[in-house]
């Protein structure tokens, strides 16, 4: 059987039957370690943020708008000595509709089959009852090892973090403590060598130059809607999703052209998407292809549409067309 890891899932893998299903995973000398860390927490902790410190380049979108995050994202750090599978999840929060729903049942589930769980405490938020909460269902996983990371250690001072690390100690007796600023990168690499030496010995999951096994469009999709979200009013961004509806690579060009749609649910928003003379669509446009030409290394064509989808966030179904949630369509 030919291991595909793109469609990987460690939920529904059990590495223990490796041998029976005769699985050819990637060579990895003796004493390599490798395995799943997620990242937890409420949402603007830094998640996404710290992700991207870690590989050095920016894979996930950050936004200061809640629920950025809207898929249980993978990226790969591979090292001489480890493999990290890192996944960020949406942010833990009082869900209001089905979409916020669905985004907490994803991130609960990414604690399903992993080694490590890191839960991100905001340095320079109070600690709350939405932390607690978190923090009781990460207690329910007794599996995986569990880091504390007090994140934005940056904003504060000693005494501050100091203070939320006490709090946080008294609610679950962690393997590990690390304080960072992903912005800073003060104290990355110590979170990142502290999760490889709580990880088991294992093989590579997948390839040493794979960053990440979601798809290019899913990716794509995602920097459009970030660029949504840091430039328009508060009643815009959770009601907009992306669809990639074209994805198209020209070799003698060396052109990608893209097609996507934005979808809101009321035609107010398509108004404030579109701008006046499409001035906003325009600015959206031009700050996502700049993004997608880093990322995809190569010149981008960016066409995009509006379209409205009424309640859409209300519709499980339709929800899962946008690729977000745990099920599927």
């Amino acid at each position: 059987m030919t291991f595909d890891p793109a469609s990987f899932d460690p939920e529904d893998f059990d590495p223990s039957t490796l041998g029976d299903q005769g699985v050819d995973l990637f060579h990895a000398d003796e004493g390599f370690r490798s395995g799943f860390v997620t990242l937890l927490g409420r949402p603007s902790v830094g998640k996404s943020t710290l992700l991207n410190a870690i590989m050095g380049k920016k894979l996930a979108i950050m936004s200061e708008t809640p629920q950025t995050t809207r898929h249980r994202f993978r990226a790969i750090h591979t090292t001489d000595g480890f493999q990290l599978v890192i996944v960020d999840t949406p942010g833990i929060h009082k869900p209001h509709d089905a979409l916020g729903s669905e985004l907490n049942t994803t991130a609960l589930k990414s604690l399903d089959g992993i080694d490590v769980a890191a839960f991100l405490l905001d340095a320079s938020a109070p600690f709350g009852r939405g932390d607690e909460w978190v923090i009781d269902e990460l207690a329910k996983a007794r599996r995986c090892k569990k880091i504390l990371v007090i994140s934005k250690s940056d904003l504060v001072d000693a005494g501050t973090l100091a203070k939320q690390r006490a709090l946080a100690a008294e609610k679950l007796d962690w393997d590990a403590v690390v304080e960072l600023s992903s912005v800073t990168g003060d104290g990355v690499e110590t979170f990142v060598n502290q999760v490889a030496e709580l990880l088991p010995e294992g093989p590579l999951w997948f390839p040493a130059d794979m960053e990440t096994d979601q798809p290019e469009e899913m990716i794509v999709a995602e920097f459009i809607r970030e660029k949504i979200l840091n430039s328009m009013r508060d009643e815009v961004p959770h009601a907009v999703g992306v669809v990639v509806d074209e994805y198209e690579y020209n070799c003698k060009k060396d052109l990608q052209r893209i097609y996507a749609s934005i979808y809101v649910e009321r035609k107010s928003q398509k108004g404030i998407i579109i701008g006046k003379g499409g001035a906003a669509i325009k600015k959206v446009g031009t700050e996502a292809r700049q993004d997608l030409e880093t990322l995809l290394g190569c010149r981008v064509f960016l066409e995009l549409q509006v379209k409205i989808r009424k309640n859409w966030r209300r519709d499980l179904n339709q929800i899962r067309r946008f690729g977000y949630g745990e099920g599927e369509y």
